[in-house]
């Protein structure tokens, strides 16, 4: 069964050039209700803990150092089907493959900066989630 609950996070790219208000708003015009919210910095430290399953892979380092060069917006999302939904909405990672009208379309840079992150499955949702946020912050 699909959970009605994904998590997301805009990026440091998305949020320099002023577009977190702009992306907030397709989110929840596309009938997602926002179920915690904040904007924070990443060390490179915390960073490296998030992205840990790609530690191995040559861009990591990189990655790191990318997803700590500014603030960030992660945020907990909830919808029926939820996941799926939401990948929908944000578009292919690389932009150039992204359909109209999607996040990632209308506000990423390139692959690697591509403005939001959405998770791919119902348990790294979970995961991601508590992650960024104690139950006691998950309305």
């Amino acid at each position: 069964m699909a959970s009605n609950r994904t998590f997301t996070m805009i990026k440091p790219d998305a949020t320099a050039d002023g577009h977190t208000g702009a992306i907030i708003k397709l989110i929840e015009e596309a009938g997602f209700r926002i179920v915690a919210l904040k904007k924070t910095l990443l060390t490179q430290h915390r960073a490296g803990e998030f992205y840990a399953v790609h530690a191995e892979r040559p861009f990591y380092k990189d990655l790191c150092a990318y997803m700590s060069s500014g603030p960030i917006v992660p945020m907990i999302l909830e919808k029926e089907n939820a996941v799926a939904d939401f990948r929908k909405l944000i578009g292919a990672t690389n932009p150039a493959n992204a359909e109209e009208g999607t996040i990632r379309k209308l506000f990423a840079k390139s692959m690697e900066a591509n403005a939001i992150h959405g998770s791919d499955s119902d348990e790294n949702a979970a995961i991601e989630s508590n992650f960024f946020f104690a139950t006691t912050e998950q309305y």
